[in-house]
């Protein structure tokens, strides 16, 4: 376990980092100083090349609940983070910009609310299992706020279509899992006691890839959505495929296919 932090809980399991947002007695809100270990972790992600996978859950009965309003009414104005300028909205916007930035694919494990800020920690993530008790929301248009925040906007459309993200976002309404599959929102849904159980098989799927055509596949995919032409898109794939092709772990992965076995890939 990392025991520099003191809302998050990091467990090392070889490959794969276990990170749970540990602030149970709050529905795991998020608080400043989540904030800023969410930024410190995810930032340092991108440097490293051990963590290859992480899964990302909520302690308690929560994923997590949103903003700690009580926390936020109460805070220091002086104390408040830059945040590029635009203060804590600024801070808690680069938490989300850093999941995605990172290499490492993201599985997140919902159970519970997955509400504002925590349901954008869901979408922000690449694959999402629920939770039989998971409920998301884009919570911020009932508290007086844009349902356009922590980018939802951005990540919600393209995981729904923009008549689901319409309905969501302009209503607040909850989507409970079983919708949420039906939409294509999650992977799948399982009893909450299954959900670390859940996640092996798609962890396993993961570290199956090679370490470099796995933090390539999140790159492109993340360029291919917001590409301008196919060309552009074919650009990146191109450029992927002529990089990945030149590494060792080509020939073995291509060995371990024609033999039938699992490949052991290198660090690279």
């Amino acid at each position: 376990m990392d025991a520099s932090y003191k809302t998050l809980l990091v467990e090392k399991r070889g490959q794969v980092d276990w990170l749970t947002l540990n602030r149970p007695e709050a529905l795991n809100s998020i608080s400043v100083d989540m904030v800023g270990e969410l930024n410190d972790y995810f930032g340092k992600l991108y440097h490293d090349r051990s963590v290859r996978v992480v899964v990302m859950r909520g302690a308690g009965k929560a994923y997590c609940a949103g903003l700690d309003i009580k926390e936020h009414g109460g805070r220091d104005p002086g104390a408040i983070p830059f945040g590029g300028g635009f203060g804590f909205q600024g801070w808690l916007a680069d938490v989300y910009i850093k999941m995605r930035r990172c290499p490492q694919p993201i599985v997140s494990l919902v159970h519970g609310p997955a509400c504002g800020g925590g349901f954008a920690f869901a979408l922000a993530s690449d694959i999402r299992i629920a939770g039989e008790s998971a409920r998301m929301n884009a919570a911020f248009i009932r508290i007086g706020l844009s349902s356009c925040d922590m980018g939802v906007s951005y990540f919600l459309p393209r995981l729904v279509g923009a008549s689901i993200a319409s309905e969501l976002m302009l209503t607040g309404r909850f989507i409970q899992a079983q919708r949420a599959l039906a939409v294509g929102l999650v992977a799948e849904v399982v009893p909450d006691d299954q959900l670390e159980v859940a996640a092996q098989p798609w962890v396993d799927d993961l570290l199956n890839a090679s370490p470099m055509g796995l933090r390539m596949t999140k790159e492109g995919l993340n360029m291919a959505i917001d590409a301008g032409s196919l060309e552009a898109a074919m650009a990146i794939e191109n450029r992927n495929q002529l990089m990945t092709a030149g590494s060792k772990n080509f020939a073995e992965g291509m060995r371990a296919f024609i033999e039938k076995r699992k490949p052991e890939y290198t660090p690279e």
